[in-house]
């Protein structure tokens, strides 16, 4: 691995069950995250993707790409465009360095209306 090195893109479906069972499962019961009739009374079109399974999509993408061995050291996500049912959201990531056995990652994830998640990811991968 080397500055430069892009990661293969990864296509995710945005499913109604993948945004409730990510909310549950994360214990974040927020209405908006399941209920589409109360996120439509909110200005929502439909219910929307909470951060922490946006979170566990960008180490999902990382530790699929590199491998079993890679631990997460440091994830720093920032919200954009919200992810809703019917949505497809491409991750893409570039290493920007490496430091021995770490590698930084700017992860982008990006649906119909724009970014949804950018960020940075630093991942150890030991020998």
């Amino acid at each position: 691995m080397k500055a430069g090195d892009e990661l293969p893109p990864l296509t995710i479906p945005i499913t109604r069950t993948l945004i409730v069972a990510g909310a549950v499962a994360s214990r974040d019961y927020q209405d908006v995250h399941h209920d589409a009739e109360l996120a439509r009374e909110k200005g929502s079109p439909d219910i929307f993707m909470n951060i922490l399974t946006t979170n566990g999509l960008v180490g999902r993408y990382i530790t699929d790409h590199f491998g079993p061995r890679a631990v997460l050291r440091r994830v720093a996500i920032r919200l954009g465009a919200p992810n809703h049912p019917g949505d497809t959201m491409v991750l893409t990531g570039t290493v920007t360095g490496v430091d021995g056995d770490t590698a930084h990652v700017r992860v982008v994830g990006a649906n119909g209306i724009g970014h949804h998640v950018t960020g940075t990811v630093t991942v150890e991968v030991p020998r």
